[in-house]
């Protein structure tokens, strides 16, 4: 698998990103909870230690055949679980491409945290998995999203209509897209 030999801990000024584990479970119940979190996501807000427990079965199921990889995000003060990031999915053979996904607890948002958190993702993926170029989809409305994406050098390649269906009902998704330079 390459990519994935040897250590997956990223690390910038206030955060440390680590692979999920068993152990975050209760963290992500606590963070998946939150409606606000997860209102333009693909689940529904999280009732049980269960639904957590199988999020973290399939980040390391990802992981495991190189499919991907889910990042806890963790303030260095606290180690507390304040969000995830990652690749949720990765092309290698016909296509150099990962899908670049996040989610972060309301009580930080607006603090800058995926602003310095998601370099060292991209770094990763471009540097280290070799990918040549990094997609995002995000829910049309997702205006915070959409910025950040902006922010850190992604384009708006389009418009998918009625792509994505979760929560009762079709979804327009807007696909963004950042090259390795």
């Amino acid at each position: 698998m390459g990519w994935a030999d040897g250590p997956l801990e990223l690390e910038t000024d206030r955060f440390i990103l680590r692979p999920l584990t068993p152990r975050d479970a209760g963290g992500l119940l606590a963070h998946f909870r939150d409606p606000e979190v997860t209102e333009f996501m693909d689940i529904e807000p999280l009732r049980t230690l269960g639904e957590a427990q199988a999020v973290v079965a399939w980040a390391d199921g990802l992981l495991a055949h190189g499919g991907g990889i889910r990042w806890g995000v963790r303030s260095r003060d606290g180690q507390r679980l304040i969000g995830t990031c990652g690749f949720n999915a990765l092309e290698l053979e016909r296509g150099r491409r990962g899908e670049l996904a996040y989610d972060l607890a309301v009580t930080f948002w607006g603090q800058g945290v995926m602003s310095e958190v998601l370099p060292a993702v991209l770094a990763f993926g471009f540097e280290r998995i070799g990918l040549r170029r990094i997609e995002a989809t995000v829910t049309e409305g997702n205006e915070r999203s959409t910025r950040l994406l902006e922010r850190l050098g992604f384009t708006c390649e389009g418009r998918l209509r009625d792509h994505a269906y979760w929560k009762g009902r079709f979804w327009d998704q807007l696909i963004y897209a950042r090259l390795a330079s």
